[in-house]
């Protein structure tokens, strides 16, 4: 396990910006149909905690699961995060960061949704929708 880092990162018009504590600092990709349609190819993303954005007024959030909201500048449509309600974990968008220096691609999940149009030569842990499911969706009640 790596030590905890500081990051930082803004959108694309600068709107938002924010500071966070990334436990592990390395890149994970989503390939599932929402990411895809969200971002028109995987979602490149650093999962971290105590985010503090400025700009948050500029923040548009929209309810994309039972678990989960994701948020995007409302200035310049810029993918912001992708946010575990339960735990408030943010899977901030990779694209934002200040420094990526030291990082790398550890992680494709929903690997069985990934169209055949493109191929990631990372090699990484890999888990199906199934396995993500089963990870890290909450229980039914």
């Amino acid at each position: 396990m790596e030590h905890p880092v500081t990051l930082s990162g803004k959108c694309l018009c600068g709107a938002v910006t924010f500071h966070a504590t990334a436990k592990d600092p390395s890149i994970g990709a989503c390939h599932c149909e929402m990411c895809r349609r969200w971002s028109s190819g995987p979602f490149f993303e650093i999962t971290c905690q105590n985010v503090d954005f400025k700009g948050a007024d500029n923040i548009t959030t929209i309810r994309s699961s039972d678990w989960a909201e994701r948020g995007f500048c409302n200035r310049c449509g810029s993918n912001l995060f992708y946010r575990i309600l339960e735990t408030d974990e943010y899977q901030m968008s990779a694209g934002l960061l200040n420094d990526t220096t030291n990082m790398s691609l550890t992680l494709q999940v929903f690997t069985d949704s990934k169209p055949h149009y493109y191929t990631l030569a990372d090699k990484t842990q890999m888990m199906t929708g199934a396995e993500v499911f089963e990870m890290y969706a909450p229980p039914e009640t």
